[in-house]
């Protein structure tokens, strides 16, 4: 394999959907109240695939330094594991995507609130950083939340609510509480996302010492667990709907719902982990969709 072939595999480009999606649910809230900006939009789907791809290479590192990422591990082989990149190179590339992805959200802070928002710039500034920071200490280091079983927390914390709302905010420069129930949903869903990938790892995990909140409350459990997040996810966007009133033929965005469900269906009757490994692009793509199609039902297009 290329070197080429290599860095993107260790940037898992089939994450990048799940990360835009709140982001595109953001911009269709800020949108319903008249505000949008192509180069803010633009700037925001940037930093968003920056901070992931960062998470991703200090994923690949950490999991593989650590030994989690071994071959007792189900699903794509790992950059670090393979031999495909070396340690030294992959540091190097945690590095550039860091600052690559400070740089865009720089610009990014620039162009939503000029030179006169200073509190603004400030705060959002220092969320740029703690995004890096939550991108490289999930797996990285000698004490990484992710093997805390602190990982839903972060993800439903900077997917959901600062991905949604954060973006949200740089258009309007507002927030409604009402807006928190779709940030809650693609929280919940992306949550849903990340106890799916321990599911299927659970053994592995746990053999490692990767403390997961699957290897914490064991596989039953962890199931019962997805089917809440997904529950939740659901009567939060309900919610949201029903307080803002919807036209009927507005509702469509529930469609992605549908194979969530039938998601949902397969992992409540799937008794070996490995067999997961399949439901993870299903539920992320589901999301991503959710997203489209909320957009599209909540502005003005039809």
């Amino acid at each position: 394999m290329s070197t080429t072939k290599a860095w993107i595999q260790a940037a898992r480009l089939r994450t990048l959907p799940l990360s835009l999606s709140g982001i595109i649910v953001g911009t269709a809230l800020a949108g319903r109240q008249g505000f949008f900006d192509g180069i803010i939009f633009t700037l925001a789907l940037l930093t968003t695939i920056g901070f992931q791809v960062t998470s991703n290479f200090a994923n690949d590192y950490g999991d593989g330094v650590k030994g989690t990422d071994n071959e007792d591990r189900v699903g794509p082989t790992r950059a670090l594991q393979s031999g495909l990149l070396t340690k030294s190179s992959l540091k190097r590339g945690i590095l550039i995507a860091s600052l690559t992805s400070m740089v865009l959200a720089t610009c990014l802070i620039y162009v939503a609130f000029g030179k006169e928002n200073l509190k603004f710039i400030a705060l959002f500034f220092v969320l740029g950083i703690l995004s890096v920071w939550a991108a490289i200490k999930y797996t990285m280091g000698d004490n990484p939340y992710g093997y805390k079983g602190l990982g839903d927390v972060f993800v439903f914390l900077f997917f959901g609510l600062l991905g949604v709302l954060g973006s949200m905010f740089l258009y309007t420069k507002t927030l409604d509480w009402t807006s928190a129930l779709p940030a809650f949903t693609i929280g919940l869903l992306c949550v849903g996302v990340l106890n799916l990938n321990n599911l299927r790892d659970v053994n592995s995990d746990e053999k490692h010492g990767k403390n997961t909140l699957v290897v914490k409350m064991g596989y039953a459990n962890g199931k019962k667990y997805h089917f809440a997040l997904i529950i939740l996810a659901f009567l939060c966007i309900l919610g949201y709907g029903y307080l803002e009133k919807l036209e009927l033929f507005r509702w469509f965005f529930l469609l992605a719902f549908v194979p969530i469900f039938i998601h949902l269906r397969k992992v409540m009757r799937t008794q070996e982990p490995v067999k997961l490994d399949g439901e993870l692009k299903k539920l992320a793509l589901s999301t991503f969709l959710l997203s489209l199609l909320f957009y599209i039902a909540i502005n003005n297009f039809l």
